[in-house]
């Protein structure tokens, strides 16, 4: 089959979103090659938007079911999106989509690392988990549940409940679809811990795959040094409870700034006396800081669109 050529897109048809996205719930049943994700997405009216269409956008999703306030619906699905009718006012959107993440070889959405579940979502990969307005200006606060028998389950913010094969964590803080993370797999963690300028004390993380913890221990000087230099040039501390950094082996970027859940490459976060050059070292501290004061400087501060990517 020939690929269709890519859709150009113009930054004069840029047009703000026709609702706003008030609040994201997901649930993750992970399995390899049949993850379920369930989304309940509470969306509003934008009444400075123009008329539209209601489109969510979603690629490589078997839609399972939708509904609207409880009422099943079926939306026409294209290969880009679905789109359907809504109420005029505010309204709870509901579907249940099947994905692929063994299967996932493109390492957007949520695919397998050696075993490992973990996504990459910028610039438009959240379309590869569930229907969304997989745009940066639209922003929400997520609360996800992970359920599986992965030994680890983290995501974006603050943990809030975990038990026998599933954990929750919750995201006090607006944001794009994009800075959205999960990973789940087998993973040991390197430990610390950060008290702020205020004297919250913030848990820290490394994780990486067991045998890689002796190689952790710049990467967290490093992760610490750019927490309290933040602080002494900006007054901006850290504004959640916990800060994790994931190493992956097939990460397709050198790293990537998601909201509390760093995603980096284990080539920019992984140093050791024995296996590294001054040089690597210089890298591995630079990406760390970096991908930490993107928190403020460029995931608050998001973009209106990604004809602004400069400005990350």
């Amino acid at each position: 089959m020939k690929a269709e050529a890519p859709q150009t897109i113009y930054l004069k048809d840029y047009t703000p979103f026709g609702w706003h996205v008030e609040s994201v719930h997901l649930t993750f049943r992970l399995a390899p090659n049949s993850t379920r994700v369930l989304s309940k997405i509470r969306f509003a009216p934008n009444p400075d938007a123009p008329a539209q269409d209601f489109f969510l956008h979603g690629e490589m999703l078997k839609l399972i079911g939708a509904k609207i306030d409880g009422a099943p619906v079926t939306p026409d699905v294209t290969d880009e999106g679905l789109t359907v009718t809504v109420p005029s006012g505010a309204f709870l959107w509901e579907a249940e989509v099947e994905i692929d993440p063994k299967g996932n070889t493109a390492l957007e959405g949520l695919y397998m690392s050696n075993g490992m579940y973990c996504t990459q979502c910028e610039a438009e990969g959240f379309r590869k988990i569930t229907y969304y307005p997989d745009r940066p200006d639209v922003m929400s606060t997520f609360t996800v549940r992970i359920e599986g028998d992965e030994k680890v389950k983290l995501s974006n913010g603050n943990p809030q409940e975990a038990g026998e094969g599933f954990a929750e964590w919750h995201d006090p803080w607006p944001k794009p679809a994009y800075l959205f993370a999960l990973v789940a797999g087998d993973l040991v963690n390197f430990p610390g811990a950060f008290t702020t300028m205020s004297g919250k004390e913030v848990e820290l993380n490394i994780w990486v795959r067991p045998g890689d913890e002796d190689k952790c221990a710049f990467g967290m000087e490093a992760l610490k040094k750019s927490m309290k230099w933040d602080e002494d040039v900006y007054g901006r501390e850290y504004d959640l409870d916990i800060f994790n950094i994931v190493a992956v082996d097939d990460f397709n970027m050198g790293a990537m700034e998601n909201k509390g859940l760093n995603v980096f490459n284990s080539s920019c976060v992984l140093a050791s006396p024995e296996t590294s050059t001054d040089a690597n070292f210089e890298r591995v501290e630079a990406i760390i800081a970096h991908e930490y004061f993107h928190n403020w400087t460029g995931n608050r501060i998001t973009c209106r669109d990604w004809f602004q990517l400069c400005l990350k």
